[in-house]
Formats: C-alpha cells, structure tokens, sequence
C-alpha cells in the first residue's frame, strides 16, 4: 500500500468512526460488531494486506474506544 492511500484510509475511518460511535459503543455488543464489520470491510476495499487486517482491525478499535473516552471526557 502506498502512503496516499493509506491517508486516505485512516481519514475514512476516522469519519466512519465518529459517524457511528455512540457514547457506550463499546460496552453494546451489537454496535461494537458492527462497526468491526464496517472497520474490516474498509481494510478490504482499500486492499489492506489479509494477513494484518486482524491486528489492524482490533488497533483500531482499541483506539476508537480510547478517542471516544477522551472526547467525552475530556
């Protein structure tokens, strides 16, 4: 993957995750599979390589749940 596109991936993930987390995204089962979901299909379209896009996914998660509690927080 080349750096442009890699921009352009974490700018439309971070849209993507702000569009769809909600206060307590990450305590509702339900939502936190969804948005793994949208997470791992955009990985996909964007040809992120197979064998990272686990790790990559939960990095993701993990730091959408630590932006998340810093906005509301914070």
């Amino acid at each position: 993957m080349g750096i442009d596109q890699l921009r352009e991936l974490a700018i439309i993930l971070v849209q993507r995750i702000r569009q769809n987390a909600s206060i307590d995204w990450n305590l509702k089962e339900n939502v936190r599979a969804r948005m793994k979901v949208m997470v791992k299909r955009l990985l996909r379209q964007y040809g992120y390589p197979p064998d990272m896009q686990a790790l990559a996914t939960e990095l993701v998660l993990e730091q959408a749940k630590l932006f998340t509690e810093f906005t509301v927080n914070g």
